[in-house]
């Protein structure tokens, strides 16, 4: 199996489209009441979350390389 390296702005943006497409499964089911307008915060909340978390790990990752740190 290859390995790959951790990329947390995909793991956050993958959690929030998960939980956009729970809170509308609930709607389907008949669990809950999900107004169709609640899908714009919360895409763009997981997708503004998620492009900070991948800035501020390429950051952390350069600084590392420029110390002569390794991966």
């Amino acid at each position: 199996m290859l390995r790959h390296e951790f990329q947390p702005g995909k793991l956050v943006a993958g959690l929030f489209f998960t939980a956009t497409a729970v809170a509308f499964a609930g709607d389907a089911g008949g669990l809950w009441v999900t107004p169709w307008f609640a899908v714009v915060p919360l895409v763009m909340g997981g997708l503004c979350l998620s492009g900070a978390a991948a800035l501020l790990t390429r950051g952390i990752r350069r600084r590392g390389d420029a110390e002569g740190g390794q991966r």
